[in-house]
């Protein structure tokens, strides 16, 4: 049986979030959410109680002030390694508490 308008996955999925581009941006935002701990590591999870995207800003509980101080130096970095990762420019600024 041979098949007739057959696409990639990949070309489906990209037509699909063209036409909804609100719920690309929230898979976008949940990658960087996963992210975090990829590029940080378990040690930092370990300490990180909350974490969410809201308008292009990364907001991250900690529970650790020394951890916290330290990020704080790298946030530049942060930022970079983080849309790195996720593959697109998703978050422009980290604001730790």
């Amino acid at each position: 049986m041979k098949r007739v308008n057959t696409q990639k996955i990949g070309d489906v999925l990209q037509e699909f979030f063209s036409d909804n581009p609100a719920l690309y941006k929230r898979v976008l935002d949940i990658r960087v959410q996963r992210a975090w701990g990829e590029v940080l590591g378990e040690m930092v999870l370990q300490y990180t109680k909350n974490i969410y995207v809201k308008d292009k800003t990364l907001y991250v509980s900690l529970s650790s002030s020394v951890l916290r101080s330290e990020l704080s130096f790298c946030k530049d970095r942060l930022v970079q390694s983080l849309n790195d990762y996720v593959g697109s420019s998703v978050i422009e600024n980290i604001i730790l508490r």
